[in-house]
């Protein structure tokens, strides 16, 4: 197989453009002064959001065990497949743990994240101390540890394209 399937195409489009719109809409919330009309909206929002996102990424997680990506190709050196494969481990790591600290941050006051008035998102812990700073700590960083993350996996699709001028890019477009 040398291209990734429709379905891994979608979900890892979907969940990257939900990912940088998460990360800018939390770093423009931090900019919000209490007074701000889009204090209480935003980060309903970004829950919300969250919540999506972490549906997706279970569907992803459990395609990519179904589903085999592509054999690299043959003119990657070993090097290249296993930075690619550990930045890959590590993006997924990196986004669950963000996905979960974000979870702790929401329920910290003891209830469930409403999810457009269809669901709500169950507080599954007892909330302990210091539980939102803690968590709060972890987001922040975690999402700016990804962003990083991120940014070498866009250089070394776009190093594949412009550089060694193959397909790697063009397979998951």
């Amino acid at each position: 197989m040398d291209q990734y399937q429709a379905s891994q195409k979608w979900l890892h489009w979907l969940s990257a453009i939900l990912i940088l719109g998460l990360f800018a809409l939390g770093v423009w919330m931090r900019t919000l002064g209490y007074y701000d009309s889009w204090y209480q909206t935003a980060p309903h929002w970004h829950k919300q959001m969250g919540i999506i996102l972490l549906f997706i990424m279970l569907v992803r997680l459990i395609w990519r065990l179904k589903i085999k990506a592509p054999a690299p190709l043959i003119n990657h050196k070993a090097w290249e497949v296993k930075v690619a494969h550990i930045t890959h481990y590590i993006l997924y790591l990196g986004i669950f743990t963000i996905i979960a600290s974000g979870y702790l941050i929401a329920t910290a006051d003891n209830r469930p994240i409403d999810v457009f008035g269809l669901f709500s998102m169950p507080v599954l812990f007892t909330p302990f101390d210091g539980q939102e700073d803690i968590a709060g700590f972890i987001h922040e960083y975690g999402a700016y540890a990804l962003m990083a993350l991120v940014a070498l996996h866009i250089a070394g699709a776009f190093k594949h394209h412009m550089i060694d001028k193959d397909s790697t890019l063009k397979r998951m477009l």
